[in-house]
């Protein structure tokens, strides 16, 4: 009795699990799968972003008439020939001035008017929203006549100042929507604790709710730079001086008839994108804090 109960359970043991170690190794093999299922589009995603930038260095470091897959000897004839011989460094000039000026605007416009229809009720502010966010349907495209008749009558062609109103009104109603978002997601009782202790509405802006909007304020004001910095359309059309060029038509001038320098030109591609590259690296925890307190209601 003694041994016929004492290999019941080891029996119990063998029935319960007949495959031996079956299950550890199915559980092994379902891991290495989702492995698979998840890295393997994640890395042709990374080799189909990664492979055009690095062609693009390679063109810009590598010597002349070199076919080497790697930039070596390292030369940086390319970047002097775009930056002084094609005039990168003006249009470089002018990419910064209308990019920064398009910043600080559309940040302050947007601040204020985030504000004030997160907090502030009035007639038709539901209305007022929807057609904001139905500018964003409608492309530039079909604005440029408008706008170029517009600002040939106020006499802004050739103008870096055309540049900067276009950037900004076109900006704005998805800046004011994601600072609306933001600011809805802040305390009111935060703003009325600071009255009570004697601030003005427009200290207690400032003191309480500046501060807590940081994230708004970068995301915001990154995707301002990096809009404007990369806008072609409007700069082809409205700016003909070749002093008043930026970067991105800089660009397109460099693309001749029946030739090509594309050393050149892949070194003015890194100069209009190290920039972009730079700032996204810096803010993008921000931008990424800034876009979800404005895309979820706590």
């Amino acid at each position: 009795m003694s041994v016929t109960s004492t290999l019941d359970p080891m029996a119990a043991s063998v029935q319960s699990d007949p495959g031996g170690g079956a299950p550890s190794a199915q559980k092994r093999r379902q891991r290495r799968r989702d492995r698979i299922l998840l890295f393997g589009p994640l890395t042709l995603y990374v080799i189909f972003t990664i492979v055009p930038f690095y062609w693009m260095l390679l063109f810009a470091l590598r010597p002349a008439g070199s076919s080497s897959l790697l930039p070596w000897p390292i030369t940086f004839e390319h970047f002097e020939t775009v930056w002084v011989g094609a005039g990168f460094g003006v249009y470089f000039k002018n990419s910064v001035l209308v990019a920064i000026t398009s910043l600080v605007l559309t940040t302050a416009v947007a601040l204020l008017g985030g504000y004030a229809i997160a907090r502030y009720k009035f007639r038709g502010k539901g209305l007022f929203m929807v057609v904001m966010l139905c500018t964003q349907f409608i492309p530039g495209a079909m604005m440029l006549i408008p706008l170029f008749d517009i600002f040939r009558t106020v006499g802004l062609i050739n103008s870096l100042a055309s540049l900067i109103v276009a950037d900004t009104v076109f900006q704005l109603p998805l800046s004011i929507i994601l600072m609306y978002g933001f600011v809805r997601n802040i305390p009111v009782e935060l703003e009325e604790a600071a009255w009570m202790d004697g601030c003005s509405r427009v200290r207690g802006f400032l003191a309480i709710m500046l501060p807590l909007m940081r994230p708004a304020i970068v995301a915001v004001g990154s995707f301002a730079f990096i809009n404007a910095w990369n806008n072609f359309l409007f700069a082809l059309m409205f700016l003909n001086v070749q002093d008043r060029f930026t970067v991105p038509v800089g660009l397109s001038y460099m693309l001749g008839e029946f030739s090509v320098d594309f050393g050149a030109l892949a070194a003015g591609g890194v100069v209009a994108a190290l920039p972009v590259v730079l700032v996204f690296a810096y803010v993008q925890k921000f931008l990424v804090q800034g876009l979800s307190a404005g895309a979820v209601k706590g």
